[in-house]
């Protein structure tokens, strides 16, 4: 997608995921896109057009008495349709010319991650630190997002820096009314400095996955140790630009 999540989240039932997504941030979400990756049914449909405005909904695939209640709703594109996309380069333009690069696809299992703190995430933070890597992925750089339980709470997206990024994750969160006590976050790319780290330390997170690789990893991890944090490293960053 070349769309920002406002909110993302998993659940048993699509309904359950779509209300968990939706308390991220209902504000951006009004007018937006909400897409599944299951099947939609209608009570998901009724919910979803009852509680807000929405521009587009994506379905692999829809049940057969979604249709008439998507018809009451004729300003509604529903799309549906499944796959991940071929493999292809990604364009840029640029004056004179363009830049080519290769899709961001990369999507490490639990145990692709490096941990780097003298406190290893538990197995609760795990799930959650995959899960929120997976988000990052699809959040435009500087990428900051925070959640727990398979939720996200707070996002920040497009920041000149990163810890201003984290700064809007966290306030993000607040103005819906959302705890990052005792959650976790995810960064898209290394943290330059430690005071990425510690702000998020002062506001409740838990456990952090980054890719590392910069020149003050030393500094960034020591801080996450002088928090009780735990900390993972990728070895591969995501990239929006």
């Amino acid at each position: 997608t070349q769309a920002g999540p406002c909110g993302a989240a998993v659940a048993d039932g699509i309904e359950a995921a779509y209300w968990r997504a939706f308390a991220t941030d209902p504000t951006s979400a009004f007018g937006g896109i909400v897409a599944f990756n299951r099947t939609l049914d209608a009570a998901t449909a009724r919910t979803l057009l009852d509680n807000q405005f929405v521009e587009v909904i994506w379905a692999p695939s829809a049940a057969p008495d979604v249709a008439p209640i998507l018809a009451q709703k004729p300003n509604v594109r529903v799309l549906i349709g499944g796959g991940e996309a071929p493999p292809a380069p990604e364009l840029r333009p640029l004056a004179g010319g363009w830049l080519v690069q290769d899709a961001d696809r990369g999507d490490p299992a639990p145990n692709g991650f490096e941990v780097v703190t003298a406190r290893a995430p538990d197995a609760a933070e795990l799930a959650d630190l995959e899960f929120l890597w997976r988000v990052a992925r699809h959040v435009k750089s500087n990428a900051i997002v925070i959640g727990r339980g398979g939720a996200t709470v707070g996002v920040g997206a497009g920041q000149m820096s990163r810890v201003d990024s984290t700064r809007l994750a966290v306030q993000k969160a607040a103005l819906a009314g959302l705890e990052v006590s005792d959650c976790v976050l995810a960064s898209d790319a290394f943290f330059p400095f430690a005071d990425g780290v510690e702000q998020a330390a002062e506001a409740g997170v838990r456990a952090l996955v980054q890719p590392g690789g910069s020149r003050r990893d030393a500094e960034v991890i020591a801080a996450a140790d002088a928090f009780g944090m735990a900390m993972v490293f990728t070895g591969t960053r995501h990239f929006r630009h």
